[in-house]
């Protein structure tokens, strides 16, 4: 004979222990949320403090404890002196042409490599994508001299060509292409074909259309990383009207009259066209760079 269990005692029972499943579900969820707040506070709060500081006014940056947002009022004055210490916008001029001319041209050339690798099957692809590769296991410390010496040679220093001449291709950017147009509809190229199209006919109409996801993509990636020189422009640079504007915010610091509002005033420049590309490119640059993951 067995003894029976009360049906109430078993329904509290089970009541307990989902309440507690629950009470443990919500703690992580809170847990996890708080922890992606902090991460996203370090993020956010130096932009915002960049931003804040470039319109301060000298007592609120250098009051004890600092201040968080212009407490004294609203000030240009930091962005106007930085203009008259360096040729702010000539500098800025500087970083956006040779940028641009670099993005446009690495995106030219590693398309069309890609695509006569992939699509027109070219004798020996197999080595010159091997050999395109090889350049991604080179340190780009390691060609700066030669990269200097050659510049040099040509009578080029401090001239707008130093700045993008060694750029142009890049070994990534075939890498990517390459890997994107691998999984094109083989069907639409042979249809293309059949139809009388010639090479370029098949690149403008077919190919380039497939393949804006990973050209957006490239572009922004590119974008970012020259943006961001520092060592090569002012290695080849000698004139302030030839440096960037990267090289212009170091030159806002100095050790007399230290003037924090004078560097996040620049570096608020600087800044603003990565953090447009980021904000309105960022799915570009998701679907570009896992472009080629899987087939």
């Amino acid at each position: 004979m067995t003894a029976s269990v009360p049906s109430g005692t078993v329904s509290r029972g089970a009541t307990g222990s989902l309440s507690l499943s629950r009470a443990k579900y919500i703690a992580s969820k809170i847990f996890g949320v708080l922890v992606l707040l902090f991460l996203a506070f370090l993020v956010v709060f130096p932009v915002y403090y960049s931003f804040a500081g470039s319109l301060m006014k000298q007592e609120d940056i250098a009051s004890y404890p600092p201040a968080v947002w212009p407490v004294h009022g609203i000030t240009w004055n930091n962005l106007a002196t930085a203009a008259q210490i360096i040729p702010l916008m000539r500098q800025y001029v500087n970083s956006l042409g040779a940028t641009l001319v670099i993005t446009v041209a690495q995106v030219l050339t590693s398309t069309l490599v890609a695509y006569a690798l992939v699509i027109l099957k070219v004798k020996g692809r197999r080595v010159w994508f091997v050999l395109f590769l090889s350049t991604m296991m080179i340190p780009g410390e390691s060609v700066i001299i030669p990269n200097y010496l050659t510049i040099s040679s040509l009578g080029l220093r401090n001239t707008f060509l130093a700045l993008v001449l060694p750029f142009l291709a890049s070994g990534f950017g075939v890498f990517m292409m390459h890997s994107f147009m691998r999984q094109f509809p083989m069907e639409l190229v042979e249809a293309a074909r059949i139809d009388g199209a010639s090479n370029l006919r098949l690149l403008w109409s077919v190919v380039l259309p497939l393949s804006r996801p990973a050209i957006a993509s490239l572009a922004i990636y590119t974008f970012l990383t020259h943006w961001n020189a520092f060592f090569w422009p002012l290695l080849v640079t000698e004139t302030p009207q030839m440096q960037t504007i990267q090289i212009g915010i170091t030159q806002l610091q100095s050790p007399d009259a230290f003037n924090p509002g004078l560097v996040m005033a620049g570096a608020v420049l600087a800044v603003i066209p990565t953090l447009f590309i980021i904000v309105f490119g960022q799915r570009q640059i998701v679907r570009g760079l896992t472009a080629g993951s899987t087939k």
